[in-house]
């Protein structure tokens, strides 16, 4: 007869055992059925500030990482040229105004002439001068406008509200009209890009919530998912020089789940947490068909 001592140890070993099932299926659950992914990152909108106008940079209004609002001055363009320009632009729009009285004095003038007194050719001959005068002040009014508009650009704002993020330019740099100088992130735009296992996205649905848990922190984030990406690269179907499909010939029996982009919106961001894009996070979507006690490894 087997000895207290050897039931105990049987009893212990049968417990031990299935807890380890029970473990390792909750595992396998977690695995193959939750929809959660470790490969997630923080990301925002990253506009890259141009100036309109070409000029030395004679001053700069922000710091590396400064924080800005919509409309800041970030950094200010030599305006000499363009108030020089300006000036120019008034002067032309005088003469051509003074032109366009001149030519509509004689349309009108000759317009109360008789038959007898002028000719159907002259009468025409000075309705084409006003025209012509009316238009070269409409092309000065206009230029006249874009001289303005090109000094208020010397004043390069921010156009959007964020942070500035590696600052680079300096006083006397020379901007080019066109070519980024200033990046600032976007700080209304944070979002994270979950990348799901393709097996993985029948359970999820637009509008589920997420938990959102970054690598540095320990209190979760939530939001929602807010889109499903619709393509990703094949990279085994590169278009040939010829413009046809260029297959690889070799192929894995080792097929490998594709990770497929999955947009989450952020909702609420817990006190003493600061977002920056690049962060890693870990991104569990509890949708009520989910099992919300099952909890992956961060």
């Amino acid at each position: 007869m087997p000895s207290k001592m050897s039931i105990l140890r049987v009893l212990v070993t049968v417990t031990a055992v299935l807890i380890a099932s029970i473990a390792g299926w909750y595992l396998w659950r977690v695995y193959e059925e939750s929809p959660w992914t470790r490969d997630g990152r923080v990301r925002a909108n990253v506009v890259m500030v141009a100036p309109d106008v070409a000029g030395a940079v004679i001053d700069i209004r922000v710091k590396d990482n400064q924080e800005v609002k919509l409309g800041d001055v970030l950094f200010t363009i030599d305006p000499a040229r363009y108030r020089l320009a300006l000036a120019a632009a008034e002067a032309a729009l005088a003469g051509a105004k003074s032109v366009l009285d001149q030519r509509k004095e004689e349309q009108d003038r000759r317009e109360h002439l008789s038959s007898a007194s002028i000719s159907a050719e002259a009468l025409n001959q000075a309705r084409s001068a006003a025209l012509a005068a009316q238009a070269n002040y409409d092309q000065a009014v206009a230029a006249l406008g874009v001289a303005k508009l090109n000094l208020v650009r010397t004043e390069v704002r921010a156009p959007v509200n964020g942070h500035v993020t590696n600052l680079l330019v300096d006083r006397g740099d020379y901007a080019t009209a066109g070519h980024a100088m200033v990046a600032v992130v976007d700080s209304d735009s944070y979002y994270v890009a979950g990348y799901f296992e393709e097996t993985k996205l029948r359970s999820i649905k637009i509008g589920d919530p997420a938990s959102i848990r970054l690598l540095g922190f320990s209190a979760p984030l939530q939001g929602h998912v807010q889109s499903v990406a619709r393509a990703i690269t094949d990279r085994d179907n590169a278009i040939g020089n010829d413009l046809i499909a260029n297959v690889n010939p070799t192929f894995s029996w080792v097929r490998l789940a594709q990770r497929i982009p999955v947009r989450i919106a952020i909702d609420r961001i817990p006190d003493g947490i600061t977002l920056s894009a690049g962060m890693t996070a870990t991104v569990v979507v509890t949708a009520p068909g989910n099992d919300r006690s099952v909890k992956p490894p961060r």
